[in-house]
């Protein structure tokens, strides 16, 4: 049993200090002495100190209003999903910043994509004066940093996996969190697994082709909230078109999603202006996309599409895919390949690398360039230079170092940046107001995220998008049904995420796919497109007509 002893030192020692005021403390030491213990005081959460202390950052009335309400009604777990280029890394930082000050957080983790990781270091410590460290592969010491970013793919490693996964977060902030719509795969399976007490989701596309995507990301923030994934999908796969069903939905949601349109924060002040340039093959390669149309009644349709896409980007994408093909062929297809090598090799240079030559010769600004097809990247490179044009591709495949170094080449010597799809990804390039869309992804939710990269808050400029099709080709029917018919441009992500919800049967790609998979000639495509486009339309107007 612990032994009280009393302490006799109190009463003298409080006397000895009223008569001497002095070893109390100097009026300098007080005043110092109280501000320390004024700016420890937690008031309640009316309103968010972090302002006071980022003087230097001029945040947007709808960035601090999202942050108040993640804090203040939300309990700090949520989904950002503002529009591509609203600000949501800002929204967080300010989150962030406001947990710190309070002392409610101390222990945070940032999980981005690899490509970001250093610009995510950067905005912490420039912006928010927020000490933040990226741990690099042989630093296995989680524990030691108080503010830690890193991709996932680092962090579930076996050399860091565990020590991570003890870790009880006070904060942690996941980017680019689309990419953990699949709840069976092992990136999705490590985040829950984390310890954390307030988590942000940021994504700008938090359905990118079915509703199942968004139940996942609030699974990850509150468990059970939407019940279970069976019921869930059940109850709004065949019940999408109920507008009970629709609002119920976007009621839930709503207490988890912050999500602020381009067109609703009075941002609009640089326009987007949208060419569609239909392009005619030559001679050669129209001869050369209907010969490979003949592949479809002795081939599997993938075999067919592949190529066929292909080859309306660049010779050099097709010869990649035919050049595998043959390798792994029987006798009788070996020479049927072959043949088509032969072809392509006397092809001429492709009518769309020639009009991009066009475009960016009328000006000498810059441009970006996306193309889905890396032996397309490199072509393009090879002629652009070949022109005189300076230019620098820009891949996922890159290490974080080469990725900045190419972004910094970009704006201070390159005319032009040529990117993949992955390497598009969370790069921000206000500095241009050019793009050409090389090649045209079938889920629009893509093209957006691409038009984000430069079309977002702080251009100064009208952006210009120019996207090229071939006539007569599986591009101009995507073009002519989804993109000009429903208006995608102009709808932009704000209306997309919508029709994704209410296209049936699954996977916005897929149906675009088992359509071009399962018909038997153009006629037969166009009418079933045709169909498709009419459903969104309708779905579309009806939700207009409720909102």
């Amino acid at each position: 049993m612990a032994e009280i002893h009393p302490d006799h030192t109190f009463i003298p020692t409080l006397r000895d200090n009223l008569n001497n005021p002095n070893h109390l403390s100097t009026w300098e030491g007080f005043k110092l002495a109280y501000q320390a213990a004024k700016i420890n005081t937690v008031p309640n959460f009316d309103g968010l100190l972090a302002l006071e202390h980022l003087p230097h950052v001029q945040f947007l009335d709808h960035q601090v209003e999202a942050a108040e309400r993640v804090i203040h009604q939300m309990n700090g777990r949520a989904i950002l999903a503002d529009e591509v280029g609203l600000g949501k890394t800002l929204e967080a930082g300010l989150i962030l910043k406001e947990y710190m000050i309070r002392g409610i957080a101390r222990k945070i983790l940032i999980l981005t994509p690899a490509s970001l990781v250093n610009q995510w270091v950067q905005e912490l410590n420039e912006k928010f004066y927020i000490q933040a460290a990226s741990p690099r592969k042989k630093q296995a010491a989680w524990s030691d940093w108080d503010v830690t970013v890193t991709s996932i793919d680092m962090a579930k490693r076996e050399a860091h996996r565990q020590e991570i996964l003890s870790i009880p977060y006070d904060f942690i902030i996941i980017d680019e969190a689309h990419k953990l719509k699949n709840h069976q795969t092992k990136n999705y399976q490590f985040v829950q697994e984390l310890k954390k007490t307030y988590c942000l989701l940021l994504t700008a596309t938090p359905i990118q082709n079915k509703l199942s995507d968004l139940f996942n990301l609030v699974s990850i923030l509150k468990p059970g909230y939407l019940g279970n994934l069976t019921d869930f999908k059940k109850k709004y796969r065949y019940e999408a078109n109920k507008q009970g069903n629709i609002e119920h939905i976007h009621s839930l949601v709503g207490k988890m999603m912050i999500r602020n349109r381009r067109k609703d924060t009075g941002l609009d002040d640089s326009k987007r202006i949208v060419v569609n340039e239909r392009l005619k093959f030559t001679e050669e390669e129209q001869n050369m996309y209907q010969e490979l149309e003949l592949l479809k009644s002795d081939h599997p349709s993938f075999t067919w599409l592949t190529l066929a896409k292909e080859l309306c980007s660049s010779r050099e994408a097709c010869y990649m895919s035919l050049n595998q093909m043959r390798q792994q062929s029987n006798e009788k297809e070996m020479t049927v390949y072959s043949k088509f090598i032969e072809q392509l090799q006397q092809l001429p240079h492709h009518v769309k690398a020639k009009r991009m030559i066009e475009l960016i010769s009328e000006t000498n600004e810059k441009f970006i360039v996306f193309t889905e097809y890396r032996a397309t990247q490199f072509y393009l490179q090879w002629y652009l230079q070949k022109h005189g044009i300076s230019s620098v591709p820009f891949s996922g495949k890159f290490n974080k170092s080469k990725r900045d170094w190419m972004k910094q080449l970009f704006k201070n010597q390159a005319q032009v940046l040529i990117a993949t799809e992955a390497g598009g990804e969370g790069i921000n390039l206000q500095f241009c107001h050019h793009m050409i869309n090389y090649d045209l992804p079938w889920n629009p939710m893509r093209l957006e995220q691409r038009i984000g990269r430069i079309h977002r808050f702080g251009q100064e400029h009208d952006v210009k998008i120019y996207n090229f099709a071939i006539e007569n080709t599986i591009e101009d029917h995507i073009m002519k049904m989804l993109y000009e018919k429903i208006e995608m441009f102009k709808n932009a992500v704000g209306d997309l995420d919508h029709i994704l919800e209410h296209i049936p049967g699954g996977s916005f790609d897929k149906q675009i796919q088992t359509i071009l998979d399962q018909s038997e000639s153009k006629g037969e495509i166009d009418i079933k497109l045709n169909n498709l486009v009419s459903y969104v339309e309708h779905s579309i107007s009806e939700r207009r007509e409720t909102s």
